[in-house]
């Protein structure tokens, strides 16, 4: 689809032959949906850091995350894929704030200045960090022996994001999610990506968001839903995200 905008008649229109003001709220869904592809491919979400630690995330995702964290008020949050640490001290943060909750991270291969930044932060106390494969039942189970009866959880998958690797993730860790939390397979955009030039042709389907839309279809104490906002005085519905079909809720 063409899509023009008229900087002169502050209007949009598309091939489809539909006209519509600039000011509205189509014309910010085609722009936002633009915007996170081109945002993407220049990597926009590697400028941010969160308390001395690189984030590499969408603002937007993060604090509709804190929302989720506040509205929740979990006792353990685990997260796959640490990297710079940025996600996990930002968690660890939102546990300080809130006087509850403490963090678990887990990746394959965690870089010793990454290590020495989480071990020495100021939030280290609420950080225990598990280095290995993520879906290795070893490691697996050590992340289990870190909940404890009645503890509230929330997961957060942000490791590999192929298909098959978020797959798993999803069977070994989706039990441990409380009723009523959710299980987070990040970085869903993928599947609209596979054009951009740092894309690949298969991220069509092998990408997180289509493994968590056939990880609910085959279990059905799961459904994807997004949170709702805790507020909104605007006509905006859905998130501006890198995680579409993200949030999966645990029902039942």
């Amino acid at each position: 689809m063409k899509i023009t905008f008229d900087l002169d008649r502050l209007e949009v229109s598309t091939t489809e032959g539909n006209n519509y003001p600039m000011y509205s709220d189509y014309a910010f869904d085609l722009i936002k949906d633009l915007w996170l592809k081109v945002g993407w491919n220049q990597k926009y979400n590697y400028t941010f850091s969160w308390l001395g630690a690189p984030i590499i995330q969408l603002p937007d995702d993060m604090i509709r995350y804190q929302e989720v964290v506040y509205a929740l008020q979990p006792d353990i949050i685990i997260e796959t894929g640490i990297a710079h640490g940025g996600s996990l001290i930002f968690s660890a943060s939102l546990c300080r704030l809130l006087g509850r909750g403490r963090v678990v991270g887990i990746d394959i291969e965690i870089r010793p200045h990454n290590r020495q930044r989480m071990e020495t932060h100021t939030l280290a106390d609420l950080i225990t960090l598990i280095e290995g494969s993520s879906t290795a039942p070893e490691i697996v189970a050590r992340a289990r022996a870190q909940v404890q009866p009645n503890d509230r959880v929330l997961v957060v998958l942000d490791s590999n994001h192929s298909y098959d690797h978020v797959t798993s993730e999803l069977r070994s860790y989706a039990p441990l999610v409380s009723v009523g939390s959710y299980i987070v397979a990040t970085d869903g955009l993928m599947r609209d990506l596979a054009q951009a030039p740092r894309g690949q042709p298969n991220w069509e389907r092998n990408n997180p968001a289509t493994a968590a839309k056939d990880f609910v279809a085959a279990n059905s104490d799961f459904v994807i839903e997004e949170p709702v906002w805790p507020f909104n005085e605007s006509n905006i519905t859905g998130n501006v995200t890198h995680w579409p079909d993200a949030w999966i809720k645990r029902i039942r």
